[in-house]
């Protein structure tokens, strides 16, 4: 029988990688609870459209090179993939850092995009961990990124007031150069054996399975749905009585709090292997705050409630989606499946953005919550024809799966 303790490569691997995403994400979530109050300031930033097509422009451009990426690093390693995104990732800050008009400021989000690493750095992670501790690892991952939004939504409002949003951006190209570095001493090099496919390698079409599209839509709906309510959440706090520098006071206790919940569902899911109701669970409670949030007048206490209930459903899915897709994916295949996965992902970020921009402007914020509950209501239906996968790193004295 294996160990069930994590040993300490994969404690360590869980550990960089896990800081690699928290120094990328912290820029973009820096940007994400002030940009929309800023834009009016760039010329054309007036247009609600094109405010949403700059948040969402690095989805667009992350989702066409998710699967390049993915194939590259199946080809040629993890690290030296990682280490160009991460490069072109900083490039794009500073673009964006120099923006003067709406316009250069989609192209500094589109450049950004281009340092599409998400994929390369999740397969890393399945690379180096045992599958009975992989949703572990995605959860550490999880966990991070959560912590780095409620960071980023502490100190955004005060970094906007003190280096503006040009100071920013800058700041995100420098946490992505941190990045490099913490890829180069921190993060455990691949097993060889890890690199090289097998001598049968599975087709792309056969590894993508029904149940890893199901997971690839989810991913995409929870990515509309995150992007397209920052379009209209912090201008409708604002509208309820909370300044913009006061909008940490609601987030930083609710981002927090939603780490306590996340746990033990993450918990059972792993130690179970019950993820499908987890799974469901999750996607339910995102479809009754999108349908609280359109049909009810909430004041900041009730939105405050809402938004807990949305990092909770979030910070488990987050954690639980990257983690089932890794079991599913054959080894051999595994960077260009999550690379697929992370297409659909960024892409639901330039939907998410785009979108929830172009409702607001015609119909109003109350419309955009309602199309995100739409959305969720679609998910759920399709989530639930899931079938749960077998725990494959769990095996007997003979070596045989249990």
């Amino acid at each position: 029988m294996q160990s069930e303790q994590m040993t300490r490569t994969e404690l360590r691997a869980g550990a960089s990688l896990s800081a690699i995403f928290g120094l990328r994400m912290l820029g973009l979530f820096f940007i994400l609870p002030v940009f929309a109050v800023h834009a009016p300031h760039y010329r054309g930033g007036d247009d609600l459209t094109l405010v949403g097509l700059a948040l969402g422009a690095y989805g667009l451009t992350q989702a066409i090179l998710q699967i390049p990426f993915g194939m590259a690093s199946d080809r040629w390693g993890r690290k030296p993939v990682i280490y160009a995104g991460l490069a072109a990732f900083a490039a794009g800050s500073f673009v964006a850092a120099s923006a003067g008009d709406i316009w250069m400021a989609i192209a500094g989000r589109a450049l950004q995009g281009t340092g599409a690493v998400n994929s390369v750095v999740m397969a890393l992670a399945a690379d180096l961990t045992r599958e009975q501790h992989r949703t572990k690892v995605m959860a550490m991952i999880g966990s991070t990124i959560g912590l780095m939004f409620a960071l980023s939504l502490v100190a955004a409002p005060a970094l906007y007031h003190v280096i503006g949003i040009a100071g920013i951006f800058a700041l995100t190209g420098i946490l992505a150069l941190a990045a490099i570095w913490v890829v180069r001493t921190q993060v455990p090099d691949t097993p060889q054996a890890e690199r090289k496919p097998d001598a049968g390698p599975v087709p792309l079409a056969k590894a993508l399975d029904v149940e890893i599209l199901r997971l690839n839509a989810g991913i995409f709906v929870l990515h509309v749905v995150l992007y397209a309510m920052f379009i209209v959440v912090p201008t409708r706090l604002i509208a309820a009585g909370l300044d913009l520098a006061g909008h940490w006071k609601l987030y930083l206790p609710v981002v927090l709090v939603s780490f306590a919940f996340m746990v033990p569902p993450i918990l059972y899911a792993d130690r179970r292997n019950r993820p499908k109701p987890v799974l469901l669970i999750a996607v339910a409670l995102l479809l009754a705050v999108e349908a609280c949030l359109a049909t009810l007048p909430l004041g900041v206490a009730g939105i405050a409630a809402a938004m807990l209930g949305f990092f909770v459903a979030f910070n488990v899915l987050e954690a639980l989606l990257p983690s089932l897709v890794s079991r599913y994916a054959p080894p051999q295949r595994r960077g260009v499946v999550i690379g697929v996965y992370n297409t659909t992902q960024t892409l639901g970020v330039f939907f998410g953005g785009l979108f929830g921009g172009w409702v607001a402007q015609h119909f109003g914020a109350d419309h955009v919550f309602a199309a995100c509950a739409a959305l969720t209501l679609a998910w759920l239906a399709l989530a639930a024809g899931m079938r749960a996968p077998r725990r494959l790193g769990a095996t007997d004295a003979r070596g045989q799966p249990v």
